[in-house]
Protein backbone atom coordinates (compact mmCIF):
# COMPACT_ATOMS: atom_id res chain seq x y z
CA UNK A 1 0.00 0.00 0.00
CA UNK A 2 1.69 3.39 -0.99
CA UNK A 3 1.69 5.78 1.26
CA UNK A 4 -0.24 9.16 0.21
CA UNK A 5 -0.81 12.05 2.15
CA UNK A 6 -4.71 12.78 3.21
CA UNK A 7 -5.30 9.10 1.74
CA UNK A 8 -3.75 6.18 3.96
CA UNK A 9 -4.82 7.36 7.00
CA UNK A 10 -6.25 5.73 10.12
CA UNK A 11 -9.60 5.14 8.31
CA UNK A 12 -8.84 4.08 5.06
CA UNK A 13 -6.27 1.37 6.38
CA UNK A 14 -9.36 -0.01 8.96
CA UNK A 15 -10.98 -0.60 5.41
CA UNK A 16 -8.37 -3.01 4.07
CA UNK A 17 -7.56 -4.61 7.59
CA UNK A 18 -11.58 -5.90 6.99
CA UNK A 19 -11.71 -6.81 3.57
CA UNK A 20 -8.08 -7.80 2.71
CA UNK A 21 -6.83 -9.53 5.68
CA UNK A 22 -4.54 -12.72 5.18
CA UNK A 23 -5.84 -13.05 1.61
CA UNK A 24 -1.97 -12.43 -0.10
CA UNK A 25 0.85 -14.32 -0.90
CA UNK A 26 3.48 -11.84 -0.40
CA UNK A 27 5.31 -9.61 1.52
CA UNK A 28 8.28 -6.57 1.35
CA UNK A 29 8.92 -6.78 5.00
CA UNK A 30 12.58 -8.36 5.50
CA UNK A 31 12.79 -11.51 7.99
CA UNK A 32 14.87 -9.27 10.48
CA UNK A 33 11.96 -7.05 11.01
CA UNK A 34 11.40 -9.99 13.60
CA UNK A 35 7.33 -10.12 13.01
CA UNK A 36 5.55 -13.36 13.29
CA UNK A 37 4.22 -14.13 9.97
CA UNK A 38 0.83 -16.18 11.25
CA UNK A 39 -0.18 -13.07 13.17
CA UNK A 40 -0.02 -10.66 10.20
CA UNK A 41 -1.50 -9.35 6.67
CA UNK A 42 1.01 -10.98 4.08
CA UNK A 43 0.32 -7.10 2.85
CA UNK A 44 2.40 -3.51 3.74
CA UNK A 45 0.39 -0.76 5.13
CA UNK A 46 1.73 2.39 5.25
CA UNK A 47 0.71 5.46 6.96
CA UNK A 48 0.94 9.38 5.34
CA UNK A 49 4.22 11.02 5.40
CA UNK A 50 4.85 13.24 8.66
CA UNK A 51 7.75 15.80 8.91
CA UNK A 52 11.11 14.97 10.90
CA UNK A 53 11.39 18.98 11.55
CA UNK A 54 7.43 18.57 12.99
CA UNK A 55 7.78 16.09 15.26
CA UNK A 56 11.29 17.89 16.86
CA UNK A 57 10.41 20.90 16.39
CA UNK A 58 6.73 21.22 17.07
CA UNK A 59 5.45 22.71 20.42
CA UNK A 60 3.93 19.66 22.04
CA UNK A 61 0.40 20.34 20.65
CA UNK A 62 0.94 20.83 17.29
CA UNK A 63 3.22 17.07 17.51
CA UNK A 64 0.29 15.44 19.14
CA UNK A 65 -1.69 16.49 16.46
CA UNK A 66 1.03 14.77 13.57
CA UNK A 67 1.45 12.09 15.66
CA UNK A 68 -2.49 11.23 15.06
CA UNK A 69 -1.33 9.96 11.43
CA UNK A 70 0.65 7.67 13.09
CA UNK A 71 -2.69 5.99 15.02
CA UNK A 72 -2.98 2.10 14.31
CA UNK A 73 -4.30 -0.68 15.35
CA UNK A 74 -2.32 -4.26 15.60
CA UNK A 75 -4.48 -5.82 12.96
CA UNK A 76 -2.67 -3.28 10.69
CA UNK A 77 0.85 -5.07 10.67
CA UNK A 78 2.97 -5.12 9.37
CA UNK A 79 2.69 -1.64 9.13
CA UNK A 80 5.23 1.30 8.47
CA UNK A 81 5.16 4.67 9.20
CA UNK A 82 6.87 7.38 6.45
CA UNK A 83 8.90 10.77 7.63
CA UNK A 84 10.16 13.02 5.46
CA UNK A 85 13.32 15.72 5.94
CA UNK A 86 16.38 17.46 4.77
CA UNK A 87 17.77 17.51 8.49
CA UNK A 88 19.76 14.37 9.77
CA UNK A 89 19.42 14.84 13.45
CA UNK A 90 16.01 15.54 13.10
CA UNK A 91 15.45 12.31 10.77
CA UNK A 92 17.43 10.05 13.50
CA UNK A 93 15.14 11.63 16.65
CA UNK A 94 11.87 11.11 14.35
CA UNK A 95 13.01 7.48 13.20
CA UNK A 96 13.64 6.79 17.15
CA UNK A 97 9.51 8.45 17.58
CA UNK A 98 8.49 5.45 15.49
CA UNK A 99 10.70 2.65 16.99
CA UNK A 100 9.03 3.36 20.09
CA UNK A 101 5.62 3.73 19.12
CA UNK A 102 6.02 0.18 18.11
CA UNK A 103 5.99 0.71 14.35
CA UNK A 104 7.26 -2.54 11.99
CA UNK A 105 9.27 -0.20 9.80
CA UNK A 106 10.37 3.07 9.05
CA UNK A 107 10.31 4.80 5.69
CA UNK A 108 12.09 8.12 3.92
CA UNK A 109 9.92 9.79 1.50
CA UNK A 110 12.00 10.57 -1.29
CA UNK A 111 10.13 11.19 -4.30
CA UNK A 112 7.26 13.43 -3.22
CA UNK A 113 6.79 16.12 -5.70
CA UNK A 114 5.06 18.51 -3.52
CA UNK A 115 6.35 21.74 -3.67
CA UNK A 116 5.75 22.68 -0.15
CA UNK A 117 8.00 19.73 0.76
CA UNK A 118 10.16 20.63 -1.55
CA UNK A 119 11.39 23.56 -0.50
CA UNK A 120 12.24 21.86 2.61
CA UNK A 121 15.19 20.12 0.22
CA UNK A 122 12.92 16.97 1.40
CA UNK A 123 11.30 14.66 -0.68
CA UNK A 124 12.00 14.60 -4.66
CA UNK A 125 14.31 17.44 -3.98
CA UNK A 126 16.60 14.93 -2.41
CA UNK A 127 17.46 13.25 -5.80
CA UNK A 128 18.98 16.13 -6.61
CA UNK A 129 21.39 16.12 -3.74
CA UNK A 130 22.37 12.18 -3.44
CA UNK A 131 25.43 12.98 -0.53
CA UNK A 132 22.53 14.15 1.61
CA UNK A 133 20.02 11.24 1.39
CA UNK A 134 22.48 8.65 1.86
CA UNK A 135 23.12 10.63 5.01
CA UNK A 136 19.55 10.84 5.63
CA UNK A 137 19.56 7.15 5.69
CA UNK A 138 22.62 6.06 7.99
CA UNK A 139 20.93 8.72 10.51
CA UNK A 140 17.53 6.85 10.12
CA UNK A 141 19.66 3.76 10.75
CA UNK A 142 21.01 4.95 13.96
CA UNK A 143 17.23 5.89 15.13
CA UNK A 144 16.12 2.76 14.36
CA UNK A 145 18.06 0.93 16.68
CA UNK A 146 17.01 0.50 20.59
CA UNK A 147 17.97 -1.43 23.30
CA UNK A 148 15.08 -4.06 22.64
CA UNK A 149 14.86 -4.20 18.92
CA UNK A 150 15.63 -2.53 15.65
CA UNK A 151 13.49 -1.69 12.82
CA UNK A 152 14.19 -1.44 9.19
CA UNK A 153 14.72 1.54 7.37
CA UNK A 154 13.70 1.90 3.37
CA UNK A 155 13.17 4.59 1.11
CA UNK A 156 10.58 5.31 -1.60
CA UNK A 157 11.85 7.16 -4.33
CA UNK A 158 11.50 7.78 -8.30
CA UNK A 159 13.57 7.10 -11.65
CA UNK A 160 14.87 10.67 -11.04
CA UNK A 161 13.95 14.17 -10.49
CA UNK A 162 13.96 16.12 -14.33
CA UNK A 163 15.33 12.98 -16.41
CA UNK A 164 15.72 9.56 -15.79
CA UNK A 165 18.89 9.25 -13.66
CA UNK A 166 18.61 5.65 -12.02
CA UNK A 167 22.40 4.77 -12.96
CA UNK A 168 23.32 7.77 -10.75
CA UNK A 169 21.25 8.23 -8.63
CA UNK A 170 20.18 4.72 -6.75
CA UNK A 171 23.65 3.14 -6.45
CA UNK A 172 24.22 6.20 -4.22
CA UNK A 173 21.18 5.54 -1.87
CA UNK A 174 21.81 1.70 -1.87
CA UNK A 175 25.66 2.51 -0.42
CA UNK A 176 23.42 3.08 2.65
CA UNK A 177 22.26 -0.16 2.73
CA UNK A 178 18.71 0.61 3.46
CA UNK A 179 16.45 -2.59 4.29
CA UNK A 180 13.75 -1.61 1.22
CA UNK A 181 14.09 1.19 -1.73
CA UNK A 182 11.12 1.37 -3.64
CA UNK A 183 11.25 3.30 -6.63
CA UNK A 184 7.87 4.86 -8.48
CA UNK A 185 8.87 4.18 -12.09
CA UNK A 186 8.37 7.93 -13.09
CA UNK A 187 10.06 10.85 -12.73
CA UNK A 188 9.35 13.56 -10.52
CA UNK A 189 8.93 15.93 -13.65
CA UNK A 190 6.28 13.45 -15.21
CA UNK A 191 4.28 13.34 -11.89
CA UNK A 192 2.14 10.27 -12.83
CA UNK A 193 1.28 11.85 -16.35
CA UNK A 194 3.13 8.82 -18.64
CA UNK A 195 2.94 5.03 -17.99
CA UNK A 196 5.29 3.74 -15.29
CA UNK A 197 8.57 2.25 -17.01
CA UNK A 198 8.54 -1.28 -15.23
CA UNK A 199 11.68 -2.02 -17.41
CA UNK A 200 13.01 0.35 -15.36
CA UNK A 201 12.53 -1.68 -12.64
CA UNK A 202 14.06 -4.21 -13.73
CA UNK A 203 17.08 -2.78 -14.19
CA UNK A 204 16.83 -1.29 -10.98
CA UNK A 205 17.35 -4.83 -9.47
CA UNK A 206 20.42 -5.85 -11.46
CA UNK A 207 21.91 -1.97 -9.82
CA UNK A 208 21.24 -3.49 -6.58
CA UNK A 209 23.04 -6.73 -7.46
CA UNK A 210 25.60 -5.20 -8.65
CA UNK A 211 25.97 -2.50 -6.21
CA UNK A 212 25.70 -5.19 -3.12
CA UNK A 213 28.84 -6.99 -4.95
CA UNK A 214 30.92 -4.04 -4.74
CA UNK A 215 29.80 -3.47 -1.45
CA UNK A 216 30.86 -7.64 -0.42
CA UNK A 217 32.41 -9.21 -2.65
CA UNK A 218 33.51 -12.26 -0.54
CA UNK A 219 30.13 -13.04 0.43
CA UNK A 220 29.32 -12.58 -3.42
CA UNK A 221 31.80 -14.75 -4.91
CA UNK A 222 31.26 -17.70 -1.99
CA UNK A 223 27.79 -17.54 -2.64
CA UNK A 224 28.27 -17.25 -6.22
CA UNK A 225 30.35 -20.24 -5.83
CA UNK A 226 28.17 -22.93 -3.85
CA UNK A 227 25.42 -22.26 -6.31
CA UNK A 228 27.00 -23.23 -9.55
CA UNK A 229 25.85 -26.82 -8.92
CA UNK A 230 22.08 -25.82 -8.09
CA UNK A 231 19.98 -25.85 -11.94
CA UNK A 232 18.46 -22.95 -12.96
CA UNK A 233 19.25 -21.38 -9.68
CA UNK A 234 20.77 -17.75 -9.75
CA UNK A 235 24.00 -16.96 -8.42
CA UNK A 236 22.41 -14.41 -6.54
CA UNK A 237 19.51 -16.90 -4.84
CA UNK A 238 21.20 -16.99 -1.55
CA UNK A 239 21.34 -13.22 -1.46
CA UNK A 240 18.27 -12.07 -2.52
CA UNK A 241 17.29 -14.34 0.54
CA UNK A 242 19.63 -12.89 2.91
CA UNK A 243 19.40 -9.95 5.58
CA UNK A 244 21.83 -7.52 4.19
CA UNK A 245 20.50 -7.33 1.20
CA UNK A 246 18.26 -4.26 -0.32
CA UNK A 247 14.76 -5.14 -1.64
CA UNK A 248 13.60 -3.58 -4.35
CA UNK A 249 9.95 -3.35 -5.12
CA UNK A 250 8.13 -1.22 -7.93
CA UNK A 251 5.25 1.51 -8.10
CA UNK A 252 3.31 2.38 -10.88
CA UNK A 253 0.18 1.58 -12.53
CA UNK A 254 -0.32 -1.43 -10.90
CA UNK A 255 -4.28 -2.18 -11.55
CA UNK A 256 -4.72 -5.58 -9.51
CA UNK A 257 -3.32 -7.78 -7.30
CA UNK A 258 -2.86 -10.02 -10.49
CA UNK A 259 -1.31 -7.51 -12.13
CA UNK A 260 1.12 -6.64 -9.44
CA UNK A 261 2.37 -10.47 -8.97
CA UNK A 262 2.84 -10.22 -12.59
CA UNK A 263 4.71 -7.32 -12.75
CA UNK A 264 6.77 -8.64 -9.85
CA UNK A 265 8.00 -11.39 -12.10
CA UNK A 266 8.80 -10.18 -14.89
CA UNK A 267 10.92 -7.51 -13.34
CA UNK A 268 12.55 -9.81 -10.89
CA UNK A 269 11.55 -7.23 -7.78
CA UNK A 270 10.85 -8.32 -4.25
CA UNK A 271 7.37 -6.68 -4.34
CA UNK A 272 5.32 -4.42 -6.10
CA UNK A 273 3.71 -1.29 -4.24
CA UNK A 274 0.10 -0.21 -5.36
CA UNK A 275 -1.41 3.76 -5.15
CA UNK A 276 -4.24 4.99 -7.56
CA UNK A 277 -5.42 1.08 -7.98
CA UNK A 278 -6.18 1.59 -3.99
CA UNK A 279 -8.74 3.73 -4.63
CA UNK A 280 -12.37 2.49 -3.71
CA UNK A 281 -11.45 -0.71 -3.57
CA UNK A 282 -10.82 -2.29 -0.03
CA UNK A 283 -10.92 -5.37 -1.37
CA UNK A 284 -7.17 -4.98 -3.39
CA UNK A 285 -5.26 -6.96 -1.44
CA UNK A 286 -7.88 -10.09 -1.77
CA UNK A 287 -8.67 -12.45 -4.41
CA UNK A 288 -8.55 -10.65 -7.21
CA UNK A 289 -12.37 -9.59 -7.93
CA UNK A 290 -13.94 -8.45 -11.46
CA UNK A 291 -15.16 -5.02 -11.41
CA UNK A 292 -19.48 -4.86 -11.08
CA UNK A 293 -21.60 -4.55 -14.29
CA UNK A 294 -24.19 -2.46 -14.87
CA UNK A 295 -26.86 -5.28 -15.30
CA UNK A 296 -25.88 -8.00 -13.71
CA UNK A 297 -27.57 -10.20 -11.52
CA UNK A 298 -26.61 -12.91 -8.72
CA UNK A 299 -28.92 -15.10 -10.20
CA UNK A 300 -26.69 -15.19 -13.20
CA UNK A 301 -23.51 -15.82 -11.53
CA UNK A 302 -21.70 -19.29 -11.55
CA UNK A 303 -20.75 -20.71 -8.68
CA UNK A 304 -16.98 -19.23 -8.96
CA UNK A 305 -17.65 -15.99 -10.48
CA UNK A 306 -16.51 -13.32 -8.09
CA UNK A 307 -17.74 -9.49 -8.13
CA UNK A 308 -18.03 -6.87 -6.26
CA UNK A 309 -21.34 -5.52 -7.12
CA UNK A 310 -22.69 -1.63 -6.38
CA UNK A 311 -24.51 -2.41 -3.07
CA UNK A 312 -21.04 -3.49 -2.01
CA UNK A 313 -19.16 -0.76 -3.05
CA UNK A 314 -22.02 1.80 -1.65
CA UNK A 315 -22.44 0.07 1.77
CA UNK A 316 -17.99 0.59 1.75
CA UNK A 317 -18.19 3.61 0.69
CA UNK A 318 -20.98 4.80 3.76
CA UNK A 319 -18.78 2.54 6.22
CA UNK A 320 -15.56 4.37 5.02
CA UNK A 321 -17.21 7.71 5.52
CA UNK A 322 -17.86 6.55 9.30
CA UNK A 323 -14.86 5.66 10.16
CA UNK A 324 -13.16 8.87 9.02
CA UNK A 325 -15.50 10.51 11.15
CA UNK A 326 -14.43 8.43 14.29
CA UNK A 327 -10.75 8.08 13.72
CA UNK A 328 -9.97 11.60 11.70
CA UNK A 329 -12.44 13.88 12.96
CA UNK A 330 -9.10 16.26 13.13
CA UNK A 331 -9.48 16.32 9.67
CA UNK A 332 -11.42 18.66 7.68
CA UNK A 333 -14.51 16.66 6.20
CA UNK A 334 -14.04 17.73 2.87
CA UNK A 335 -10.82 15.38 2.72
CA UNK A 336 -13.06 12.02 2.53
CA UNK A 337 -14.56 13.19 -0.77
CA UNK A 338 -11.39 12.32 -2.96
CA UNK A 339 -12.76 9.04 -2.48
CA UNK A 340 -16.07 8.99 -3.84
CA UNK A 341 -14.76 9.34 -7.20
CA UNK A 342 -13.28 6.05 -7.42
CA UNK A 343 -16.45 3.95 -5.39
CA UNK A 344 -19.18 5.63 -7.29
CA UNK A 345 -17.67 4.39 -10.96
CA UNK A 346 -18.82 1.93 -13.06
CA UNK A 347 -22.69 1.67 -12.75
CA UNK A 348 -25.82 3.45 -13.79
CA UNK A 349 -26.23 6.76 -11.76
CA UNK A 350 -22.86 6.77 -10.41
CA UNK A 351 -22.00 9.92 -12.25
CA UNK A 352 -25.43 12.23 -10.76
CA UNK A 353 -24.81 10.62 -7.05
CA UNK A 354 -21.17 11.69 -7.22
CA UNK A 355 -22.24 15.05 -7.77
CA UNK A 356 -24.55 14.76 -4.94
CA UNK A 357 -22.07 13.24 -2.48
CA UNK A 358 -19.60 15.69 -3.19
CA UNK A 359 -21.52 18.52 -1.94
CA UNK A 360 -22.58 16.31 1.28
CA UNK A 361 -21.18 17.90 4.50
CA UNK A 362 -21.49 14.76 6.84
CA UNK A 363 -21.28 11.15 7.13
CA UNK A 364 -25.18 11.24 8.49
CA UNK A 365 -25.97 12.96 4.58
CA UNK A 366 -24.03 10.82 2.98
CA UNK A 367 -25.65 7.59 4.52
CA UNK A 368 -29.12 9.55 3.42
CA UNK A 369 -28.05 9.87 -0.27
CA UNK A 370 -26.51 6.68 -0.91
CA UNK A 371 -29.84 4.79 0.92
CA UNK A 372 -32.20 6.76 -1.60
CA UNK A 373 -29.84 5.52 -4.06
CA UNK A 374 -30.17 2.14 -3.39
CA UNK A 375 -33.66 2.20 -3.27
CA UNK A 376 -34.23 3.18 -6.64
CA UNK A 377 -31.49 0.66 -7.92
Amino acid sequence: MAPMADVTDAAFRRMFVKYSKNETSFSVIPAEAGIQSESINDYVTWTEFVSADGLCLAPEEGRKRLLRAFDYIEAERPIVAQIFGSNPEHIERAVAMVRELGFDGVDINMGCPDRSVEKQKAGAALIKNPELAKEIILSAKRGAKGKDRVIPVSVKTRIGYNKDELEKWLPKILEAEPALVTIHARTRKEMSLVPARWERIKRAVEIRDEVYERLHPTKFLSLHHSDTNNAGQSPMTKILKGKEKTLIAGNGDVSSREDALLKIKESGADGAMVGRGIFGNPWFFSIDKRSDLKNLKRSDLKKDDNYIFVEEKLNALVEHTKLFEELCEYKNFSVMKKHYKAYCHGFDGAKELRIKLMEAESGEEVENLIKNFKIKM
